[in-house]
């Protein structure tokens, strides 16, 4: 084994002495990084820059090139344009190209940033160097407006980051407190007198490096590939309490004035009733120096610490993240949060003191990746409607400018999170960017020694060996179905970096033993911290069969895109621990693969993983598949790790079994859910929104109506339906070259099925054992 990862160090060494590093390759950057003076440059901060631009016309086009640190808003005549930068490290640091023509007119315009800095609150994902803002013309005729000295700037004392006390781990960034009292108002509009504004100040020196000018500092430069985000209006539905205070019954679903008496202590809760990330925007006037906190809650807690059923209030209380605003008395003043919320309730807390102060307006501005719901799926069953409805929520909130495990507590992309989710995304968008992004990152946070971190950006390093092994097999998933052959070429070397690592730790007796990190698997009860049982040597099933798993994309990567060589050797290691996982952990007597040699720790885990990496016999699957699902006595699958138990079951046969395996799903509904728990203890979970409960959105086309990729790139389609009792039931999913559509009849004495795939795609479909070849165009099937 030693001669062999000696062997695989070589070729790496190889490979890496053959890679084009770049960094710093141009020298296009003439605008220099920009401050305000005397403003602390890691310190906690608000700050406000103008310039104003003459146009005789307006430009057909204008690009801009804009980035800040840590984050900013751009408005070009009052107007939001652009919110930035996406998440990324200080090596690659994301910048936005915009095209500030439309928002152009003749004669002056107003050119607006605001950046802001959270300090030692920010968030756990951001990453960041000091505080600056950067802007940046493509070419001459738009680089009369880079960001330089000729900017005003002035540091708006208004705004402090202040610390939140939210149950559980929470990593999602600071709450805001604005006073009123203190700040900059109108700074956007073209007529302010900025005369009292300072002039903006450059973050560095200019310096000569090598061939040319580097002005950028400690930032390495890069164009986001992703989109600007969705900001969709969308108003709160319903108020569901108040105390202190007389509520209009129009409001807040419409815009509706009311007074808070002074000295007057007032509770408004608001109903969004369904799960939202959004910008909060409140709109009050008068009570001077009144006091309103904004608590932003996915549920309300019971005395008992419980949130039972969320659509409940009886008992209960709200608590959660905050924000808090104190009124100079004026007219229309206007709270918009820099970051967005995350909400299903907000209570409103307002304190006046000698004067009463009247609430204009409150309403939220939606935002997340601009996915669009490109699959259908119509059925007569309404539940499954509701299940793939819920869903796609839950996806759509954890997918901002990255995917994330939860909206609300951290916001971080983790890498067993996001295979599920990049999944949803293949299946029900067919929009890969978010995807791409996702695997950029994980592969930026390749440590010395080869292994991912857990989840990236992450200014804290978490290591989860499990998740580093996923991440190869995510890879894989792109080569199967994403739509860019080319975007793999750079991965190969980080894929061989991390098997190398986890070979590197493989003993003599071929299992993978003591990795150092986190080796967490599923919140299933009663393992430590989600970690599968483990002998006294270090060794577990679960470990041995992610390595083969993950061996096994290796294989498939190097076959499609890389070098036959690292295929073989890859093939040769993977034989190897096949054979050691099945005589190690394989029980003949209960037919099943224990968790620990010793033979005392079963789980569906470990059966659903040996029967997804081809361990048993189509008759064993069978067996197996069965006793996951009568034996409780294993240790049961949560919420997460469902998708890969239901792929199990499906690769066993039982696919048309499908619906009959959603309880949990089904309880999270009864318990008024409207996006998926964390976990299965739905009634006290700590997050109310994990897209990794999403699988559903995959599974109905993937198991029900059977589509899969069957080539790389998806060049050939698999269809193999699993149609249990539907008689009529048909969709559509994305396809790189179009749409896959299947129409099914099975109503008869045979199943009549309707093929159409995309122009120069075909395939196979199976039904009953029988392979039918399929063609690209519309295919009729009579069984």
């Amino acid at each position: 084994m030693k001669q062999l990862v000696t062997l695989i160090l070589i070729a790496l060494a190889f490979s890496i002495s053959a890679q084009p590093w770049n960094r710093n390759q141009n020298n296009e950057w003439d605008a220099s990084w920009v401050c305000v003076p005397e403003a602390e440059a890691t310190d906690a901060g608000l700050y406000l820059f103008r310039k104003t631009i003459n146009f005789d016309a307006v430009p057909d086009k204008f690009e801009m090139r804009v980035t800040a640190d840590n984050r900013y808003k751009l408005y070009i005549n009052e107007k939001l344009v652009s919110l930035g930068p996406a998440l990324g490290d200080i090596e690659h640091w994301n910048y936005e190209t915009v095209d500030i023509a439309p928002y152009l007119k003749a004669g002056e315009n107003i050119i607006a940033a605001e950046v802001w800095n959270e300090g030692d609150l920010k968030p756990v994902s951001q990453f960041s160097y000091k505080t600056g803002f950067l802007f940046q013309g493509i070419d001459d005729a738009t680089k009369v407006l880079n960001s330089n000295d000729s900017w005003k700037c002035i540091e708006d004392k208004s705004y402090t980051p202040i610390r939140q006390r939210v149950r559980g781990y929470y990593a999602a960034g600071a709450g805001e407190k604005i006073d009123m009292n203190h700040a900059v108002k109108g700074w956007k509009v073209l007529d302010f007198d900025d005369s009292n504004w300072k002039s903006a100040k450059a973050v560095f020196e200019r310096s000569t490096r090598g061939m040319g000018f580097n002005t950028r500092g400690g930032w390495t430069l890069q164009p986001s590939v992703i989109p600007q985000m969705e900001m969709t209006y969308q108003r709160l539905v319903s108020t569901r309490r108040t105390e202190g205070v007389t509520v209009p019954e129009k409001f807040p679903a419409e815009k509706v004035a009311f007074e808070v008496t002074a000295n007057t202590t007032a509770k408004i809760l608001l109903d969004q009733e369904v799960y939202t990330n959004a910008y909060p925007t409140l709109v009050f006037s008068g009570g001077k120096n009144s006091t309103i906190v904004l608590t932003y809650a996915e549920a309300l807690y019971g005395e008992d610490g419980a949130k039972n059923n969320r659509n409940g209030i009886e008992g209960k209380t709200i608590s959660g993240r905050m924000d808090t605003i104190i009124s100079d008395g004026s007219s229309n003043q206007s709270f918009t949060s820099l970051n967005w919320r995350t909400y299903r309730y907000v209570e409103l807390q307002v304190e006046t003191k000698d004067s009463p102060l009247t609430i204009e307006d409150f309403y939220g501005t939606f935002t997340g990746y601009p996915f669009e719901m490109n699959a259908k799926l119509h059925s007569d069953d309404a539940e499954l409607d509701k299940i793939l409805d819920i869903g796609w929520r839950t996806a759509r909130s954890c997918a901002v400018e990255t995917y994330m495990d939860c909206p609300y507590y951290e916001r971080l992309q983790y890498i067993g999170d996001a295979r599920i989710q990049l999944f949803v995304s293949y299946f029900n968008s067919g929009d890969d960017r978010l995807a791409k992004n996702a695997l950029n990152l994980m592969d930026n946070s390749r440590q010395k020694d080869g292994y991912t971190l857990s989840r990236y950006p992450d200014t804290q390093n978490q290591v989860i060996a499990t998740y580093s092994m996923w991440y190869v097999c995510m890879l894989h998933d792109y080569l199967m179905y994403g739509s860019d052959p080319e975007f793999l070429d750079d991965k190969l070397l980080g894929s061989r970096q991390i098997l190398n690592y986890f070979i590197s730790f493989v003993d003599d007796d071929g299992s993978l033993k003591n990795l150092p990190g986190w080796n967490f698997t599923d919140w299933a009860t009663n393992w430590r911290m989600g970690m599968a049982p483990t002998a006294e040597d270090g060794s577990t099933a679960l470990l041995d069969l992610q390595l083969l798993l993950a061996l096994q994309a290796g294989i498939d990567l190097e076959n499609a895109e890389g070098s036959k060589e690292f295929a073989m050797m890859y093939e040769s290691l993977a034989n190897k621990m096949a054979a050691t996982i099945k005589s190690k952990y394989w029980d003949a007597s209960r037919n099943l693969f224990a968790d620990t040699p010793d033979k005392k720790d079963f789980s569906q885990h470990t059966n659903s993983m040996a029967i997804l990496a081809g361990l048993t016999t189509p008759e064993q699957n069978v067996k197996i598949a069965q006793q996951m699902l009568d034996d409780e006595s294993l240790t049961q699958a949560t919420i997460y790790f469902k998708y890969y138990l239901h792929l199990a079951l499906a690769k066993a046969g039982m696919g048309d079994d499908f619906l009959d395996w959603l309880d949990i799903w089904r309880k999270n509904i009864e318990l008024g859910m409207t996006t998926w728990g964390e976990t299965s203890e739905v009634e006290t979970t700590r997050s109310d929104c994990h897209a990794w409960g999403a699988s559903p959105n995959i599974e109905a086309y993937r198991i029900i109506l059977g589509i899969e990729s069957a080539a790389p790139y998806f060049k050939k389609v698999k269809i193999e339906p699993n149609l249990g009792d539907f008689e009529i039931i048909s969709g559509e999913m994305p396809h790189p070259a179009g749409t896959i559509s299947v129409d099914y009849d099975n109503s008869g004495s045979g199943l009549k099925a309707e093929i159409s795939l995309p122009d120069g795609i075909n395939g196979t479909f199976v039904w009953e054992g029988e392979i039918h070849d399929l063609k690209s165009g519309k295919n009729t099937i009579n069984l």
